[in-house]
């Protein structure tokens, strides 16, 4: 709830950054880049025997398994941010990310986490000839209990 509130106080300050010859950035909230960056290498140690096109298996429950969904929450809450922002809030955020290669990361660890076929094992109705359900064809609802 909070994340959409944030943009509206570096929307003051964008006054105060003029047409300078360098390229200027702005972090999103330092907490959230701290533990974005934090959770960035400790993803990267899980996943570097890994290539990039092969994809790890994650146990549920494991340390693993927490440490991912914490790197993709905070990704969730980085993407809410934005897309609160105005537009040229945006312009100088997403230099910031590209210099510190943070969406770079993010690709490449997606790319090593993302299962090789995608299949829903969640509650299906069983009927002949209907084509397999995938996470790209059906709603996830996540219940927490």
């Amino acid at each position: 709830r909070l994340m959409p509130e944030l943009p509206k106080f570096d929307d003051e300050d964008l006054k105060s950054y003029g047409d300078e010859e360098e390229e200027l950035a702005l972090s999103p909230p330092a907490a959230l880049m701290s533990v974005l960056a934090t959770q960035e290498l400790l993803l990267e140690n899980v996943l570097e025997c890994i290539p990039v096109g092969e994809f790890a298996v994650i146990q549920p429950l494991s340390d693993e398994f927490c440490l991912v969904l914490g790197y993709l929450l905070t990704w969730k809450l980085t993407l809410a941010f934005f897309k609160a922002a105005s537009s040229q809030l945006r312009v100088l955020y997403s230099q910031h990310l590209r210099r510190t290669k943070s969406l770079n990361k993010l690709l490449y660890h997606l790319f090593r986490l993302m299962p090789e076929n995608p299949v829903f094992s969640g509650p299906t109705s069983e009927v002949p000839n209907k084509d397999t359900k995938t996470f790209f064809t059906e709603e996830l609802h996540l219940d927490v209990k």
